[in-house]
């Protein structure tokens, strides 16, 4: 028998379909010699501090720190009848088809079972992108030897353990420590989530902190050839600050009066350029995250959550815990079948019709520059997106455009700067004028990108040369202020641990760091935001995060480098190591078990205090452990939030931006 072992049951049923296994038996559905079981997740887990010795079931000091000899793993509960079932299906097998999702989870997921139930027959991987019939059909033809991917095993192993190591042994040192000043929670501590939380916690503090600075600006009204436009001041630079900012009020006053009363300017020179700009990529997780937060408000695990079932359920995008927008090569010559099947499913893209190019390269069709992953984009197997709730459909549509961008032309525009003088002042007007939309036509007007909150709206420039005079129409004086940093959204977030090298201050650290793929990966970083806020570390404002008083001590006493985004980063870097086979998996695990040591030597006499109250355990069993991945829908935590510790500054009354 030939067994194919998924990650979930709606991925089983998908691809036992396309095999022809439709007879559903216990666990599994069977067909002519091939049988397609699956697990929930995962199977097994870690086992616990006191699986290893009883004495652990009693939190002590003098017990830490924990480090297995020998790692153990047990079956889960609530999953037990599937495990059963499968290891069944392994005993019975004479080939397996590793047919979990295609990351370094999903092959822990199916390995950390072929281990445990110690099946040694021949093992081929399926690498799947999209769950569509056609692509199932593709990969079922296109198996992957079990050898080319086991590394990715390996690479999530020493993750998980570096994940328990931290997690069992920071989690009962700090919360130990916190009894001993009278502080009663339990303090959780992990890997990610507590460089995260730094983040978030500088982030405040750089808030709180921050001191408003007044300024003043100039913007004056023009009028040439009956067209009227607008032009700012150039403050002389004696005056300003590093971003170009007037902080000299009697001189800001002064001219303004000056220009008032010449009542024109003259054109000291005109400069067009043409501005071509390439199509975005499609989308990674991280920035489909970080743009639904922005534009409909989405948290990171709710982007997720719908993509997933986009994927799974509907099966219209492809694989979305990607970290790459490029496209491979080998998937162009699907492009005609793919865009004719969007147009057929909704008729709303009639316009685009005459401007879509399917033969057309873009930028994003790149092989050297596709990882594991490529960017998530819809299939063949399209339907009208008006069938979709409101939030999936606004995410497809999304997807969906980023797509349609590749088989546009470049967005074309001719950008003019117009130098003028007033009165011996300098202004500057900037126009814009489109020449081509583009690939702008395949995104609707809301999720057109920015360039920044404070970006004026585009004006187009009347026909302006040298010597021009142009009327003074009106003048506006402004008195405005320095704006504190933004607390974090959910999607600023994820940026944030995608792009935690530009926090980092050591150029050799850096520029690895720019190697990396940051804090967490794709597929864990909005279920590290999500545990923040059920633990109740973090607290939401609207779309705004805002770190606890438990979270300000907790950062304030962990050890440094447990709270750095950097380090995290760099084992992120050693995982990654492990995986490509420069690093052995029990190298991985020695060092980091040796650096625990020293860190809980160095910790244990440390005085901790917490403000706040105790914070609420998550999840069942120990209150700091992680739960692992189960549906596709990362790991989660239940508690209550703790009260917002600080609140930012108001700007000074009467003051306006």
């Amino acid at each position: 028998m030939r067994l194919f072992l998924c990650e979930k049951p709606s991925q089983a049923k998908d691809i036992a379909k396309v095999l022809g296994a439709n007879r559903k038996a216990d666990g599994c559905w069977q067909g002519t010699d091939v049988c397609v079981t699956w697990c929930i997740g995962h199977l097994l887990e870690t086992a616990p501090p006191d699986s290893y010795d009883a004495r652990y079931k009693r939190w002590s000091l003098d017990d830490l720190p924990i480090i297995p000899e020998k790692w153990k793993m047990l079956v889960k509960p609530k999953t037990a009848s599937q495990f059963k079932a499968v290891k069944r299906l392994l005993s019975e097998a004479r080939e397996l088809v590793i047919a979990t999702d295609a990351d370094r989870e999903g092959e822990m997921i199916a390995r950390e079972l072929v281990e445990h139930c110690r099946y040694r027959g021949p093992i081929q991987r399926l690498w799947l992108s999209a769950l569509d019939d056609a692509s199932i059909r593709k990969a079922l033809a296109r198996l992957l030897p079990g050898s080319e991917t086991f590394s990715l095993y390996h690479s999530a192993l020493g993750r998980s353990r570096a994940d328990w190591l931290i997690g069992m042994n920071m989690s009962r040192l700090f919360t130990l420590l916190g009894r001993q000043s009278g502080y009663q929670g339990v303090l959780p501590v992990g890997r990610v989530q507590t460089p995260t939380l730094r983040l978030v916690v500088d982030r405040d503090r750089s808030i709180a902190d921050f001191v408003p600075v007044p300024y003043w600006a100039i913007e004056v009204q023009l009028a040439h050839s009956d067209q009227v436009f607008n032009a700012q001041w150039r403050a002389p630079q004696d005056t300003c600050d590093d971003q170009g900012r007037c902080l000299n009020q009697a001189i800001a006053q002064q001219a303004a009066t000056q220009m008032q009363g010449a009542g024109s300017a003259q054109v000291l020179k005109v400069q067009t350029e043409r501005v071509r700009e390439a199509a975005p990529l499609p989308f990674d997780l991280g920035t489909l995250q970080e743009l639904c937060s922005k534009k409909f408000g989405l948290g990171a695990q709710e982007t997720l959550d719908i993509a997933q079932a986009l994927y799974e359920t509907h099966k219209l995008i492809t694989y979305p815990r990607s970290d790459c927008g490029y496209l491979p090569l080998s998937q162009h010559a699907e492009a005609p079948a793919v865009l004719a099947a969007l147009q057929r499913a909704d008729t709303s893209l009639a316009p685009l019709q005459a401007h879509l190019e399917p033969h057309r390269r873009s930028r994003a069709w790149n092989d050297a520059k596709v990882s594991a992953h490529h960017g998530i984009i819809p299939t063949a197997a399209a339907s009208d997106p008006a069938r979709l709730p409101p939030k999936y459909k606004a995410v497809y549509t999304l997807i969906r455009a980023r797509y349609l961008a590749q088989f546009l032309p470049n967005h074309e525009y001719d950008r003019t700067q117009a130098e003028l003088d007033c009165a011996g002042h300098a202004l500057r007007a900037v126009g814009k004028q489109i020449v081509e939309p583009g690939w702008r036509r395949a995104l609707p007007e809301a999720l057109t990108p920015t360039k920044g909150r404070e970006a004026p709206p585009a004006q187009v420039l009347p026909q302006l040369r040298e010597g021009d005079d142009c009327r003074v129409q009106d003048l506006q004086l402004k008195d405005l202020w320095t704006q504190p940093p933004k607390p974090f959204t959910e999607g600023d977030l994820i940026k944030a641990m995608k792009n935690v090298a530009k926090l980092v201050d050591d150029p050799q650290l850096k520029q690895k760091l720019k190697e990396t793929t940051g804090i967490g990966t794709e597929a864990t970083r909005a279920s590290i935001i999500q545990g923040l806020l059920d633990r109740g570390y973090l607290v939401k404002h609207g779309k705004a995060l805002s770190a606890t008083a438990a979270a300000f001590s907790l950062i304030d006493a962990v050890p440094r480098a447990i709270a750095d985004p950097g380090t995290t980063a760099i084992w992120e870097q050693a995982l990654d190591m492990v995986q490509s086979g420069e690093m052995s998996l029990e190298e991985f695990v020695t060092r980091q078990s040796a650096w625990m040591g020293k860190l809980v030597q160095r910790c244990a006499g440390m005085r901790l205090t917490i403000s706040g109250p105790p914070l609420v355990a998550g999840g069942k069993g120990a209150p700091w452990k992680k739960k692992r991945r189960s549906s596709g829908k990362g790991k989660t935590a239940g508690s209550k939030a703790a009260p917002r510790a600080s609140k930012s500054p108001r700007r000074p009354a009467g003051k306006s931006s």
